[in-house]
């Protein structure tokens, strides 16, 4: 009776998935970056940046806080040294001497120590947009690549639609040359035809499978993992949306973080002048030392002699002369700062570009999009009048697969003006600082 009560669990749990895989909703583009923002290993590594910059924090924080350190020691002197004293030899101390030390230091004024403290809690801020960042970066190429999915995915309806109407010919002029109405050529050329819609099918598959792990891949989800995506995805392309003249660059997280990127700059050039700046540190010690002629660590016996020693002290330390060294340093720092003033500017620039080139090509797919879906809707009806005509002896075989070869590419075209117009509606999103309303 044991064998099949452990395998209850077993029975359950295979149903459960099963029902599961039935029952699997479609993903979203809500729920492909909202799973991307949890599981993606840059997102994740960005997040741990962070912590790691605390911890980095409290290890400079740890410099300006009291540094004591113990030590201890146990020496045998085989030899003993002696000392020559009025003709005679003394022995200078014992064969036995053990020691033990407390040493305390304490930075008074030490302003390099004080700048790398403000470094730090400003490499927390720059841990942090850089995860923001990371996140944007990562809504943005898993947006691109579900809708690669779905035009992909759309591209193989309209072959498989495609397939289906050469077949109804190919039944038709079989038919034909079975009676005598039709050509042995033609049969030939329906038959290429089909092939060549089969093998572009079969390329489409393997394009979309691999455009789907590429998603997953993004998402930071399991390859072998199972999805669904909406079809009518696309259909709610239907205007276009607000657009401003200008947009906040100074807003956007690529402009603060090099705007913090040149906050340290600043600070990495304030620490080198502090090597100009006298340092002021408090030591003190305790110690007590044993010395005894036999091993008697713990004077069982009576026969160490034990003495201790304290002291307090200040020190001043004054820098002089490095060779220019630290000259150098500061210079090095003012050429780094340049050249933040000048990222800041490029990057300010990229941006105002890519939102100009978005709103360009946000206008330009939507004219295509309306376009194209007039040109699919004429295309079907040319295809349609011609397979009637063709059917009726009215029309040639040629005429019939010119149109449907129109029909095709027309499909296609409308296909990619809707994915054109995606990828730009994502740009200028990006543009305006607001990628992460995708998560919403």
């Amino acid at each position: 009776m044991i064998k099949p009560i452990k395998a209850i669990p077993i029975l359950l749990l295979g149903l459960l998935i099963s029902n599961l895989l039935h029952a699997q909703q479609p993903l979203t583009l809500k729920d492909a970056v909202n799973f991307a923002v949890e599981n993606n290993a840059n997102i994740r590594k960005a997040k741990l940046d962070i912590d790691g910059g605390r911890f980095k924090t409290q290890e400079i924080r740890a410099q300006a806080l009291p540094q004591v350190v113990g030590s201890a020691g146990l020496t045998y002197n085989a030899i003993v040294g002696k000392l020559v004293f009025n003709n005679q030899a003394v022995q200078i101390g014992n064969p036995w001497n053990s020691n033990a030390n407390l040493q305390l230091n304490q930075e008074l004024f030490n302003q390099k120590v004080f700048t790398g403290l403000q470094a730090a809690r400003t490499s927390e801020s720059y841990y942090q947009l850089n995860a923001n960042l990371t996140e944007e970066q990562i809504i943005e190429q898993v947006a691109n690549n579900y809708y690669q999915v779905l035009v992909s995915r759309q591209q193989l309806n309209v072959i498989d639609t495609n397939i289906k109407n050469v077949k109804v010919i190919e039944k038709i002029i079989t038919n034909q040359y079975d009676n005598g109405l039709a050509k042995k050529i033609d049969v030939d050329r329906i038959k290429v035809n089909l092939t060549n819609l089969q093998t572009q099918r079969e390329q489409t598959i393997n394009a979309v499978v691999q455009l789907e792990n590429q998603l997953k891949f993004s998402m930071g989800m399991p390859v072998a993992t199972a999805i669904v995506l909406p079809p009518d995805e696309f259909a709610k392309v239907t205007s276009m949306p607000e657009l401003s003249d200008t947009i906040n660059v100074a807003g956007r997280t690529e402009i603060r973080l090099l705007g913090i990127q040149k906050e340290l700059y600043s600070l990495q050039r304030k620490s080198y002048v502090a090597e100009y700046y006298p340092t002021l540190s408090l030591n003190a010690n305790i110690s007590t030392t044993g010395q005894s002629d036999k091993f008697d660590l713990f004077n069982r016996h009576g026969s160490a002699f034990y003495y201790d020693a304290s002291a307090i002290g200040i020190t001043l330390r004054v820098p002089i002369f490095n060779g220019f060294a630290t000259r150098s340093r500061i210079r090095q720092a003012n050429v780094d700062l340049k050249k933040a003033d000048v990222d800041i500017r490029e990057t300010t620039n990229s941006l105002n570009l890519a939102y100009e080139n978005a709103k360009i090509q946000l206008r330009n797919n939507i004219n295509t999009i309306k376009a194209q879906r007039e040109n699919v809707q004429l295309a079907q009806e040319i295809y349609n009048s011609t397979q009637n005509n063709y059917n009726n002896g009215l029309a040639a075989l040629t005429d019939l697969l010119d149109t449907e070869n129109a029909l095709t590419s027309a499909q296609n075209s409308y296909t990619q003006a809707l994915l054109n117009y995606k990828i730009a509606e994502i740009q200028l999103i990006k543009s305006n600082g607001n990628i992460k309303s995708l998560l919403k």
